[in-house]
């Protein structure tokens, strides 16, 4: 795979999240309007519906994906990691037990250890997205999947307004929450760079995926990729 260049920048990602991890998930409810909880449990069903034994739930932040999926399978083993200790904090008050501190791009797991990777919100954060479909792609088994939640931008005239509300309003009513309105500033920038729809298959496709699919939310504010190893 040619080496591409920084998504993100890891250090500052790691210090954005450590600085809001005590308002991180009532921001999330708020700025969605509870919609996320919705989103996230959606995907839960759809991993239940694999039936997987071992599930990894990376960049799983506060562990609401990870909550959701123990909800649905309680006799899995839901392994949650993240790169950001403040947030596993607030995953373990949900009664996670196997979280494990991580960087998605080099992770500490075998070959095929994992019949299940779920991401949400988290992959548009690393520092290359083709690395680490390739890294999520290395520790599933094959035949197994990955399930990838994460922001994109609507077609049709809901672009325009939910582009004003991501650049103006978002970051004015998230700063007055968590009193840390640069961690929120980024976040447009991050969503209009992040490939979506076919491009994001195409992604998925190279890092070594088939049965690529895209399920739209919220006529394509969020989106759900499924796509097997």
């Amino acid at each position: 795979m040619v080496p591409c260049p920084a998504m993100q920048d890891p250090d500052y990602v790691r210090r954005a999240f450590s600085s809001i991890a005590d308002r991180y998930v009532v921001t999330n409810h708020v700025l969605s309007l509870g919609v996320d909880i919705w989103w996230r449990r959606l995907t839960a069903r759809r991993v239940a519906a694999l039936q997987p034994r071992r599930v990894l739930d990376l960049a799983t932040g506060s562990g609401d994906l990870a909550a959701a999926i123990r909800k649905r399978l309680p006799e899995a083993e839901i392994v949650a990691a993240d790169f950001c200790l403040p947030m596993l904090a607030h995953a373990r008050k949900r009664g996670l037990q196997s979280l494990i501190v991580a960087d998605a791009m080099a992770l500490p797991f075998e070959d095929a250890s994992f019949d299940a990777v779920t991401v949400a919100y988290g992959l548009r954060n690393m520092a290359s997205w083709p690395e680490a479909a390739a890294e999520m792609a290395r520790v599933l088994r094959p035949g197994g999947h990955l399930l990838v939640l994460d922001f994109s931008l609507p077609a049709g005239w809901l672009r325009a307004p939910y582009r004003f509300y991501l650049h103006r309003l978002l970051p004015t009513v998230a700063g007055w929450i968590t009193r840390r309105r640069e961690a929120y500033e980024y976040l447009g920038g991050s969503i209009e760079r992040f490939p979506s729809g076919q491009a994001m298959e195409s992604l998925l496709t190279t890092a070594g995926f088939t049965q690529t699919s895209t399920t739209p939310l919220m006529a394509g504010v969020s989106s759900l990729y499924v796509a097997t190893r």
